[in-house]
């Protein structure tokens, strides 16, 4: 254990909600100055911690100055440097490219890395050449709000309003619409599949779904409900050159509610152990529109398998917590000597 007073720096772009409670927790353990660059610029971020006084830093793997800019400070103070990683494949732009070398470079030397699950460690346990030293920091949500009760009474206001029409079964995509997310591998799948389903899409973007209901912006407070109130979650993103899931916290937030997910192979929480086919939920190839019409008609026609695959959702999604996350980080901070905790 450290007794060293100063704090840790983490660099982070910005503290979405889904951050706060695990920073939060990471800081009432370990002391913990969070510099969002998002907020203040990335030079501007780095001046601070030029200019601040820590025992380790911190950081993610986004922007373009800041992640060789926190490390060369960690090397010019002489403290730990720890890497939050989520990539679990290198984008293919050329400006990816031409700085791969460098990212590459950040891997290998780095003290510690905390990865967002086991795909993300296997990754980069090929960049970095060995398993030495790498942990994971299991992704999570605030539980006590997704996992809440839901009322019978709130249950059905949220489904007549994604399902106007009454169908039989609900099927919900929750998040941007955007390419990457699938959305048009997700309505030929809804087009080709043997169902009466309604399809919903809660969320705002530059892809318009030809088919199915949109909700628009669902609000924070909404959303146990309405994922109460579906048959099934789907998240069918595809690799593109800019981006690969890291994760899809959506995922967590409907399997709080006991709410199978469907997902691609191309998603994070599929590729790292939290999405298991047959088990959860359902995991078909990306952008596969048959493969994915298949698994939309299994889903909404067999209500026993449905039942199970939730119900194991529930179980399976218990263990993704702020407290895992913050246990993940203090694993690598005790590997480096700047933690306060002895977790043995």
């Amino acid at each position: 254990m450290s007794d060293d007073p100063r704090p840790i720096a983490l660099l982070t772009n910005t503290v979405p909600d889904y951050r706060r409670e695990p920073f939060r927790l990471l800081d009432e353990a370990e002391n913990v100055e969070v510099i969002a660059w998002q907020d203040i610029g990335q030079r501007a971020a780095l001046k601070r911690l030029a200019n601040g006084d820590y025992r380790a830093v911190i950081a993610g793997l986004g922007g373009r100055l800041a992640l060789p800019g926190a490390y060369a400070a960690a090397r010019r103070k002489r403290i730990p440097f720890v890497l939050w990683a989520s990539l679990w494949a290198h984008p293919t732009t050329l400006a990816h490219r031409v700085s791969k070398p460098a990212t590459h470079a950040i891997y290998r030397r780095a003290d510690a890395i905390v990865t967002y699950g086991p795909h993300v460690t296997r990754y980069v346990a090929e960049q970095r050449g060995n398993e030495d030293d790498i942990f994971e920091a299991p992704q999570s949500v605030d539980v006590e709000h997704f996992g809440q009760a839901i009322t019978d009474h709130q249950r059905a206001a949220a489904r007549a309003r994604a399902n106007p029409s009454d169908s039989p079964s609900l099927l919900l995509f929750v998040g941007r619409l955007v390419p990457e997310k699938g959305i048009e591998v997700l309505t030929e799948a809804y087009r080709k599949a043997d169902t009466d389903a309604t399809l919903a899409f809660a969320g705002t973007g530059p892809v318009k779904p030809s088919l199915g209901t949109p909700l628009g912006d669902v609000d924070r407070q909404d959303l146990p409900a309405l994922y109460s109130a579906a048959d099934a979650l789907i998240l069918p993103s595809i690799r593109t050159a800019t981006f690969t899931e890291p994760w899809g916290l959506v995922v967590n937030e409907a399997m709080l509610q006991a709410t199978p997910v469907i997902t691609s192979d191309a998603v994070g929480a599929a590729a790292g152990g939290l999405v298991q086919d047959g088990r959860n939920g359902l995991v078909v190839p990306q952008n596969d529109a048959t493969a994915l019409a298949n698994a939309i008609t299994t889903i909404t026609t067999d209500h026993g398998l449905r039942a199970t695959l939730g119900s194991n959702a529930k179980h399976d999604v218990a263990p993704y917590t702020p407290e895992a996350w913050v246990r993940g980080m203090q694993q690598a901070l005790i590997a480096t000597g700047t933690s306060r905790k002895d977790l043995s």
